[in-house]
């Protein structure tokens, strides 16, 4: 493995950006005529689509021959983006059709960046920034695209969710945006990703580190025409489909917070139906309007919850920190006439449900426990997005943990089954696939690594700077990283762009 770059290298690469490790001249020179050749594309939201698949486009230029042979460009931004990049092509922003990148920093900065310069396209800065900045309050949102692409959606850690022009950064003021989604912003952290189900974005908040409390977790819908709040699902308390005011006027639980919606995934767009998909934090459960340490399907709108599955050790998941939703439920594709999810945590175990009946019987959502189809070790506590990749008839899983890094497939005989197919000690954050490669950022080591998916054999090992819940992005000749650590409270970051000649 490749060192990660150090502190020289990277201020070598100049204040806004430079091309370094890149090819040589002639290359570049010669970089143009090749790039026509790669296929471009959108990766418009966190793990590319909105049921989180985590797998992009079949061929984006870059492939197993040419992996090892990436330049890279460093773009130097004010601030840290802890998520994933979003990117756009052939959007108008500055005057001319182009790609572009846009992310969000801790402290709510939006910023649009040209992926083939890294020149600053534009920024959004919110009215709160001045007085956030260097402090505890965050966000770790990635944002979102509308489908248009004339808009993106992005929150901040005041508690609103904003609606910007593409093309120039613009807030948009009309109807009711930018929707506050909290009362107390302060206790109550948009963490997870923003997603899009049909005409709603879809946001939820949970705590802060050490579940001060007092937080109840919720999930959010919102119009994305005029940004009314359509629905609201309470975790604790759910019969009050409205935003807590304040969120101690339910009284569930005083001891660990309430119910925290944090996974990176945040709530998952079921294919089709378009339910939502998402798991609860620490928090009491009753079966009737609590619903802690559980895996829950709601309307498209977050007015009812439909069912539920909670695991038959709820108690001690929670008396134990031991948080189920720490990662978002991941769909797998219908198989034989099964709907299955993989549901892991920080048990360090992925539990495998049937989406038809999450209970094991069936009968909406209830105070029963367990029914799930069955459990199997993770390569540690899961905090990180699974992959889910169809590929020769076959359903893989992959999965990063702080321990390392392993693939299973699914096998359906008398019942569904996932069997490990490799595994290794690498850690890894929230993986993608795209192109047919595996890429794992080891935010420990400072090192993107690429695999093979199939059979695990590391192809290249990227150089890349320390971080945190950063993950990667694969799309049109280019692999996207933001590095960098929200714990850090720093107002200044990097972006780094693997990238073929010419792109």
């Amino acid at each position: 493995m490749r060192r990660a770059p150090t502190r020289a290298w990277v201020a070598a690469c100049g204040i806004l950006l430079v091309a370094c490790g890149g090819h040589a001249r002639g290359a570049a020179e010669n970089g143009a005529a090749g790039a026509a050749a790669v296929p471009s594309g959108n990766w418009t939201t966190f793990d590319y689509n909105s049921q989180r698949s985590g797998v992009g486009p079949a061929d984006i230029g870059i492939g197993a021959a040419n992996v090892g042979r990436l330049g890279t460009r460093v773009v130097h931004i004010d601030g840290t983006v802890d998520s994933s990049a979003i990117e756009l092509h052939g959007v108008m922003a500055r005057g001319r059709a182009r790609d572009v990148i846009v992310v969000t920093t801790t402290y709510g900065k939006t910023i649009a960046i040209d992926p083939g310069t890294g020149a600053k396209l534009w920024e959004y800065t919110p009215a709160s920034y001045r007085s956030l900045a260097g402090g505890p309050q965050i966000t770790t949102a990635t944002p979102v695209a509308d489908p248009t692409r004339r808009f993106v959606y992005a929150a901040t850690p005041d508690g609103h969710i904003h609606k910007l022009s593409v093309s120039t950064g613009a807030e948009i003021r009309s109807g009711r945006w930018p929707v506050r989604i909290t009362f107390d912003p302060t206790r109550e952290k948009i963490a997870s990703a923003l997603n899009i189900s049909g005409r709603f974005v879809v946001a939820a908040t949970g705590g802060y580190l050490g579940d001060a409390p007092i937080y109840e977790g919720h999930v959010v819908a919102i119009d994305r025409g005029t940004g009314r709040v359509a629905g609201v699902w309470n975790a604790e308390c759910s019969d009050r489909h409205h935003l807590l005011n304040p969120p101690s006027s339910c009284r569930a639980d005083t001891t660990f917070g309430g119910s925290a919606f944090w996974a990176r995934a945040g709530a998952v767009v079921e294919p089709g139906t378009r339910r939502l998909l998402a798991a609860t934090g620490n928090g009491p459960f009753n079966g009737s309007t609590n619903w802690g340490d559980s895996v829950v399907e709601l309307t498209p709108d977050t007015g009812r919850l439909l069912q539920s599955w909670t695991p038959s050790d709820q108690a001690q998941l929670n008396g134990n920190d031991t948080d189920l939703g720490s990662t978002a439920p991941a769909i797998l594709p219908p198989t034989r006439g099964f709907r299955l999810a993989v549901q892991g945590g920080k048990d360090a175990e992925l539990h495998l449900l049937n989406l038809s009946r999450l209970n094991g019987r069936g009968g909406g959502a209830s105070g029963r426990l367990g029914g799930e189809i069955e459990d199997v070790a993770a390569p540690g506590p899961v905090f990180t997005a699974p992959v889910v990749w169809s590929r020769g008839g076959r359903t893989y899983v992959f999965v990063a943990t702080d321990s390392g890094t392993a693939a299973y497939v699914l096998r359906i005989g008398r019942r569904a089954h996932l069997a490990s197919v490799w595994n290794n000690g690498t850690p890894g954050t929230s993986p993608v696939l795209a192109g047919g490669l595996l890429y794992v950022y080891d935010e420990s080591a400072g090192a993107l690594n690429v695999y093979g998916p199939a059979s695990g054999r590391r192809l290249a090992s990227l150089d890349a700077g320390g971080g945190h819940w950063n993950s990667p992005i694969a799309i049109g000749g280019r692999v996207i990283l933001p590095t960098g650590n929200a714990n850090d409270h720093d107002t200044s970051g990097q972006i780094l762009i693997y990238h073929l000649a010419g792109r």
